[in-house]
């Protein structure tokens, strides 16, 4: 039961990733000029897609679940502080913690690894 509720849990972390990169990839003006609005340079669009994407992924199949965990979770906090700090807008406060509470779920599946529903479990 734990295996397939870890691998739940996997899928449900990395799913908003996934659909992100997605939306991302599917509008990329509209998230550059985000991007420069927020003072972030536009020539981070195609590796946060890949991040967003391939990470996604990478975290639902459990492939290199530690450190794609970790990089999320960098990614999570930075995005957080960079798009999500105005506190006296209440939904960008919501939104900041909720990229808080998700970067907490990747350093949990950091420390734990994936389980043996996963690539990492099959290649050892």
């Amino acid at each position: 039961m734990n295996n397939y509720m870890h691998l739940a849990g996997r899928i449900l972390l990395a799913i908003i990733f996934v659909l992100s990169g997605v939306g991302k990839v599917s509008d990329p003006a509209g998230t550059a000029g985000y991007m420069q609005a927020m003072g972030v340079p536009t020539i981070l669009l195609w590796p946060t897609i890949a991040l967003e994407l391939l990470g996604g992924i990478a975290i639902i199949i459990g492939f290199q679940t530690r450190w794609v965990a970790l990089a999320l979770a960098a990614f999570s906090l930075i995005s957080a502080a960079i798009f999500h700090s105005n506190f006296a807008d209440q939904m960008q406060m919501v939104n900041f913690l909720k990229n808080v509470a998700i970067a907490g779920g990747f350093l949990l599946l950091a420390s734990t690894g994936a389980t043996v529903l996963s690539v990492d479990s099959r290649r050892k």
